[in-house]
């Protein structure tokens, strides 16, 4: 592919590049680029916000580059401040390394192995010496740090910011240097990061790397960035029923982000929301697992809410012994929360209990405050798209 049309494929779904003429120029060498992708394995899931980058890495193999995929096994233990109003729980090395056993495996899910190198950036980190570091931090000015939206932030709100929080970026910019990236893909808060290290390599008499921003993708809840800490998540090994049950509760809004981040394209036009809602899905869960695991799970979502025939449908188990006697409000925010992963707010419980959504083996509960005691093979309907059984 000619480089202007390779710039113009891999431009498509991208937020920000720096710069373009760069990168039009590194595809013109007539050699694969090295693209780098830091991932720190603070817990052992990939989920979908990791694979909007990890798809565009994947557009750049498949056009003949080499993938440079960075576990940060060092980052990983002060984790990444960026979008942070707070700071990271501090992690074990022991942690970090139990985490990132399952990463390379979930991440081939979308890479191609065969284009794919794979470091770990403690193998440079381990071997330095504490006047290395202080070199290294010599080179960065508190002023630089402190111009992050994220710190000023914290500043203004009287939120602390660890000493330790400040190497982050500076780790992260020494990266591109030690396997000499071309190009780093990053999401939008990744722009100070990744902006350090071009400082470095042009330090380095190197050819500084490509600035190359993704969007972020939302959480489950519409608002916040998709993670594991906010529960707003779907990741990537989750089973195919739970998979597709929570991109099932997404909102039609969110639901046209998703298409355009997940799948490259937007909503059918000609389809019903909730018709398109289930493509996406469908789409997700075979990409993810298989062809018939995607139409298994279709035809048991089907059998579950459209058919309305749950006493025939595979459910999610629920054990009610921690919640027998609970009012109603109680019970159900419960489940949302253990089952599905959802934060529901006790007066958005209550509307959906008010209004007829909440049902015991199809027989509708009307108050918030009724006391409910659930037994084995009972059905529990949350609403039109949420269910379990009682185990």
């Amino acid at each position: 592919m000619q480089p202007d049309e390779a710039l113009a494929l891999l431009k498509q779904g991208s937020a920000q590049i720096i710069n373009e003429s760069e990168l039009r120029e590194k595809l013109a060498l007539g050699r694969p680029l090295r693209v780098k992708l830091g991932v720190d394995p603070t817990t052992s899931d990939i989920h979908l916000g990791h694979t909007v980058v990890l798809r565009k890495l994947r557009q750049f193999q498949d056009l003949g580059h080499q993938a440079i995929l960075i576990i940060g096994d060092f980052t990983g233990m002060i984790g990444d401040p960026s979008g942070r109003s707070v700071t990271r729980p501090h992690l074990t090395h022991q942690e970090v390394i139990a985490n990132a056993a399952t990463y390379r495996e979930q991440a081939f899910k979308i890479l191609d192995p065969e284009r794919t190198e794979t470091v770990c950036n403690g193998d440079w980190f381990r071997g330095m010496s504490f006047e290395d570091v202080i070199r290294l931090n010599s080179r960065v000015t508190l002023q630089q740090m402190l111009q992050r939206e994220d710190f000023k932030a914290r500043i203004e709100e009287k939120h602390p910011i660890r000493v330790h929080e400040v190497q982050y970026p500076i780790m992260q910019g020494w990266d591109s240097v030690m396997v000499k990236a071309d190009v780093e893909l990053g999401g939008t808060d990744q722009l100070f990061n990744i902006l350090i290290g071009r400082d470095f390599q042009r330090e380095e008499s190197m050819p500084q790397q490509v600035v190359f921003l993704l969007p972020i993708l939302e959480g489950l809840d519409g608002s916040k960035k998709m993670s594991k800490s906010l529960s707003n998540y779907v990741a990537i090994n989750e089973s195919p029923s739970e998979m597709f049950g929570k991109l099932m509760s997404i909102s039609d809004d969110l639901m046209v982000h998703y298409y355009e981040l997940l799948l490259g394209r937007t909503p059918p036009t000609d389809m019903h929301p909730l018709e398109a809602k289930k493509q996406l899905a469908f789409e997700i869960v075979q990409t993810y697992h298989s062809p018939t695991a995607a139409q298994k799970t279709l035809d048991e979502w089907n059998t579950r809410f459209s058919k309305r025939d749950l006493e025939h449908a595979e459910l999610p188990a629920f054990s009610a012994i921690p919640t027998e006697g609970l009012a109603a409000v109680a019970l159900v925010s419960n489940v949302y929360r253990e089952i599905f992963h959802l934060e529901k707010s006790h007066s958005e419980v209550s509307r959906l209990i008010k209004q007829g959504s909440v049902e015991i083996d199809g027989v509708k509960i009307r108050d918030p405050k009724a006391t409910v005691s659930l037994k084995p093979g009972q059905t529990l309907r949350l609403d039109r798209k949420h269910a379990v059984r009682v185990r």
